[in-house]
C-alpha cells in the first residue's frame, strides 16, 4: 500500500540509536565503534489482512478518494518505530511503518513516502509539500500552535548510557542527575525543548549545568557516547530499549524519564484529521493494532482511543 521516493541515504541510517528523529547535524560515521546494522525486522505481518472500511474511507475529502494517493513525509531513523533492516536500497519496516500501511488500507489509499529528516518536516507540511508527517513525533504544546496530529501511541523520552557506566545509577528520574555530563540528542526534538526550558535546575543545586550535543544521525550519536564525547542519551523511551537489547549497541538504558502522546503529523486545519483517527480506532477495536504492537515489542506503549490533538 506504499510507495516510496528517496534522495541518496547514508550508511548511518542503518544505525541502531533510535531517537523521536533524525537528529541534528554530524559528520562521517564510525560503524565499527557506532555498533551493529539495525536488527532483522520480524517475519509475521499482521497488515496483511487489513481491508478497506468504506465508512471511515468516507470521512476523506473527495479529492483524496479520487485521487487515492498522500504524500508522506517520513523520517527513517530506527527501530522499533521505522529504519531499514535489508540496507537502505530495501523497503523500510517498523511499527510506525506498519500503523501507517494499515491505516492507509483501512483508507483505501496508497502512501507515498518521501524520506526526509526528522526537523525538515514539521515545517514542509505547512508549506504543502506532504500531506502527513511521521517520525514518532511527540505532541506538545509548542507545536499544536502550527501541527495537528492524530495520535497512535503512547512513547516518550527516556536515557540511556554506555554499558558499564554507572555514574547516573541505575535509573535517571530528574534532570538535576545530569548536571556536570554532556547530554546526547537529536535537534528538533521534545529532548532539546526538555533540556532547554529545565536548564536552571543545575544551579539551583549548586551544581555545574549540563552540556547538550545534537546530532543529525542516530549513528553519530551512538559513536559519540561510544567514544566517551557525551556521557548519556537522551531518546524515545521504545527506541531506547530496543537498542539496549541488541549487544552490539553496547548500551544500558537507565528508564522512562516523561511519557508523550505520539501522533501523524498534519499541517493545521487538515481535513485528513478525522479520517485517520477513525482509522487508527478501527485498527484498535479490530485487533490489528495489538498485533502490530506486539511484533514490536512496544506493548506497553499502546493507547486505548486515538485523539486529535491532545493536551
Amino acid at each position: 500500500m506504499s510507495g516510496r521516493l528517496r534522495p541518496a541515504v547514508t550508511a548511518a541510517l542503518l544505525l541502531s540509536l533510535p531517537a523521536l528523529t533524525a537528529c541534528g547535524a554530524g559528520g562521517p560515521v564510525d560503524t565499527a565503534v557506532a555498533g551493529a546494522q539495525g536488527s532483522p525486522a520480524p517475519t509475521d505481518d499482521p497488515v496483511a489482512a487489513v481491508r478497506k472500511v468504506d465508512s471511515v474511507a468516507a470521512l476523506l475529502p473527495a479529492g483524496v478518494r479520487e485521487g487515492g494517493t498522500l504524500r508522506v513525509g517520513s523520517s527513517v531513523g530506527a527501530p522499533p518505530s521505522a529504519y531499514y533492516p535489508n540496507g537502505p536500497d530495501k523497503e523500510p519496516q517498523g511499527q510506525d511503518i506498519d500503523i501507517a500501511d494499515a491505516v492507509a488500507k483501512v483508507l483505501g489509499i496508497r502512501l507515498e513516502r518521501h524520506d526526509a529528516s526528522f526537523e525538515t518536516i514539521l515545517p514542509a507540511l505547512g508549506s504543502g509539500k506532504y500531506d502527513l508527517g511521521t517520525g514518532n513525533f511527540g505532541v506538545t504544546t509548542e507545536r499544536l500552535k502550527t501541527i495537528d496530529f492524530v495520535t497512535y501511541i503512547d512513547d516518550g523520552q527516556g536515557f540511556a548510557v554506555k554499558k558499564g557506566n554507572t555514574a547516573f545509577g541505575k535509573r535517571i528520574t530528574d534532570l538535576a542527575q545530569l548536571c556536570g555530563h554532556t547530554v546526547g540528542i537529536g535537534a528538533g526534538t521534545t529532548f532539546e525543548a526538555t533540556l532547554d526550558a529545565n536548564k536552571d535546575v543545575c544551579a539551583k543545586a549548586g551544581k555545574r549545568p549540563y552540556d547538550v550535543k545534537a546530532y543529525s544521525e542516530n549513528g553519530a550519536t551512538l559513536t559519540a557516547l561510544q567514544q566517551g564525547r557525551i556521557d548519556v542519551v537522551m531518546s524515545t523511551i521504545n527506541g531506547l530499549r530496543y537498542q539496549a537489547a541488541q549487544p552490539a549497541s553496547g548500551t544500558a538504558f537507565l528508564g522512562e524519564y516523561h511519557r508523550l502522546d505520539v501522533g501523524f503529523a498534519f499541517k493545521k486545519g487538515s481535513p485528513l484529521t478525522k479520517a485517520f483517527q477513525a482509522a487508527v480506532n478501527e485498527l484498535i477495536e479490530n485487533g490489528t493494532y495489538a498485533r502490530i504492537l506486539r511484533k514490536w515489542n512496544t506493548t506497553p506503549s499502546a493507547i486505548d482511543a486515538s485523539r486529535i490533538n491532545p493536551p
